[in-house]
């Protein structure tokens, strides 16, 4: 496991089953950055990867890296496990985060660092990425660090 900016890894369990890559998502799960898709035609960021641009519909995408830093929008603290595997993990927030660099963008994950009694919705975070493996390969899971 490698992290950026921690050394915490986070409720996730080491045997969480991890996301299959395929060619739209592959960039934001494996460059450690935030890679957030961008279309070629019209300059639309999106966020989670699509096959086409909302805004224009075109195919041609690529990627723009944004900052590490965002402002927790919203969040919920898991006080139940509802899968077995989270039990140990239980209680932790998670956050939806706004991005400084582009507010329309906004990307879910853990706070590692803080007690989720601590969590509130205008908390300064920095991204941080937790590498996790399985038969399939190694992904980099986006997490969050308060700031």
């Amino acid at each position: 496991m490698t992290t950026t900016g921690t050394d915490v890894t986070g409720p996730l369990p080491d045997d969480w089953t991890l996301p299959r890559l395929g060619r739209v998502n592959t960039e934001w799960f494996t460059s450690g950055k935030l890679l957030v898709q961008t279309c070629n035609q019209c300059g639309t960021r999106q966020h989670p990867p699509e096959e086409i641009c909302h805004h224009c519909g075109s195919m041609d995408l690529g990627h723009t890296e944004l900052g590490p830093n965002g402002t927790v929008h919203s969040f919920t603290v898991a006080h139940y496990a509802v899968n077995r595997a989270l039990a140990d993990a239980v209680p932790y927030a998670v956050v939806l985060v706004t991005l400084d660099d582009d507010p329309s963008i906004r990307i879910i994950g853990n706070v590692l660092d803080a007690d989720p009694g601590e969590v509130h919705i205008g908390m300064p975070v920095t991204a941080t990425w937790v590498e996790r493996t399985d038969e399939n390969g190694s992904v980099q899971l986006i997490q969050w660090v308060s700031r």
